[in-house]
């Protein structure tokens, strides 16, 4: 059975990668409405898909170690109403699989939900300040990475810090303001908690915290977190135009950035202690740097990125992948030469080490595949070999997505 499902991962790896490369590689930037001849006043409009295959080495037995998986379907629309006005609309629906398919289309999984709404209003040429459920997150690099041009499969999980536990799907709603002075852009946000996040536990008394401050303890005491993120473009400028950060360039830009971020959330996780519920800041703060540039004139480009974070969700707080310790992450990709090529391959690699207070061992996940770009990110492969070991647990998949954006 395993043999008969790598050998199906292989067939659909070949037959995409013959059907992509028979269609037109070109790709515009998505559909874009003028309604003055400046283009001062428009709509943009983007749509994208990722498609996947899976192959899982430890499951039950009577479970199929192929499985697929509808990752993303997207749409993204933006208009300016004026030079100074911006308003933005993100809406999708994530992992559909057999699992979360619904008869009739109507279960939770199915349905589609917004992932961005808020408006935006320009203070001169290098700021902006804005509201609404938005994107502009602090901590790193990672917690505001883009999911139409990422390098590896996938996020790293874990930079992705508060994902469901004081937000809705990394998104906040609140108020920020952005911009730029010189080389140093930054991000800011205050933003109102959600209520009923992932971790649905009630406090014990002599155990650990657990991420429901806002649930427990009421708006009074910890309603608001506060977010940034600050990063020095030392070489070429990228933009802040949109919060989204871009994972690979694939050599069209010479980037080398250094960045900082925080998280604070007071009284975001509670404890029992002496019979009563007590709050317990949570602070996640990090570090990283980004480089990304094209090496000599045949095509080749280099990507890498590394971070440190510091996570404090409270007292030996332990839920999902995310706890209290810190976590190192890095992945770095080479594309290979062919500048003219029809398609072109990036092979990468990335580690990730997660330790917690709460127990000796520390999550470990390596990773390891490639991507073939038909015309760049917009046509693309992704084969990804990934192990994930955490304590007597280990785990290994293969993963083939195909992604079309337009």
């Amino acid at each position: 059975m395993r043999k008969r499902s790598l050998i199906l991962l292989g067939l659909c790896f070949f037959a995409f990668q013959n059907a992509f490369a028979q269609g037109s590689p070109d790709y515009g930037g998505g559909l874009k409405v003028k309604f003055d001849e400046e283009g001062n006043k428009y709509l943009r409009i983007i749509s994208w898909a990722q498609v996947q295959a899976t192959y899982t080495d430890e499951v039950p037995d009577n479970v199929s170690h192929l499985g697929f998986n509808l990752r993303r379907a997207r749409i993204l629309a933006f208009s300016q109403i004026t030079k100074d006005f911006l308003i933005l609309t993100h809406f999708g629906l994530n992992s559909l699989n057999s699992n979360t398919l619904s008869p009739v289309g109507k279960g939770e999984g199915s349905q589609l939900f917004f992932h961005d709404v808020w408006a935006q209003y320009s203070l001169g040429s290098d700021h902006a300040v804005g509201g609404g459920l938005h994107y502009w997150n602090g901590i790193s690099r990672l917690n505001n990475q883009s999911t139409l041009n990422m390098m590896t499969l996938d996020n790293n999980r874990q930079s992705w810090a508060t994902i469901g536990l004081s937000d809705q799907f990394a998104r906040h709603i609140g108020v920020y303001a952005k911009g730029k002075f010189g080389k140093l852009q930054y991000r800011v946000a205050i933003n109102d908690a959600i209520t009923n996040g992932l971790d649905g536990r009630d406090p014990e008394a002599g155990g650990p915290a657990v991420y429901g401050g806002k649930r427990l303890l009421g708006s009074q005491d910890a309603g608001f977190a506060y977010a940034g993120y600050f990063d020095f473009n030392i070489l070429d400028q990228e933009s802040n135009f949109l919060p989204f950060k871009v994972g690979t360039y694939l050599g069209t830009k010479k980037v080398f950035n250094v960045g900082a971020g925080f998280f604070l959330h007071p009284s975001g996780s509670v404890m029992v202690e002496n019979g009563e519920l007590k709050g317990e800041d949570v602070a996640i703060f990090a570090v990283d740097a980004f480089y990304d540039a094209p090496l000599g004139e045949n095509g080749s480009a280099i990507t890498g990125y590394a971070t440190f974070q510091s996570n404090d969700y409270g007292t030996n707080y332990l839920f999902s992948a995310y706890g209290t310790g810190s976590m190192i992450y890095g992945h770095a990709g080479y594309a290979l030469p062919g500048k003219d090529k029809k398609v072109r391959f990036q092979p990468y690699a990335s580690f990730a080490s997660n330790s917690y207070d709460a127990v000796d061992d520390n999550r470990n996940v390596f990773g390891i595949g490639a991507n073939a770009f038909f015309s760049g990110h917009n046509s693309k492969l992704t084969l990804e070999y990934q192990n994930q070991k955490f304590g007597d647990s280990e785990q290994g998949t293969v993963t083939l997505q195909a992604m079309i954006y337009l």
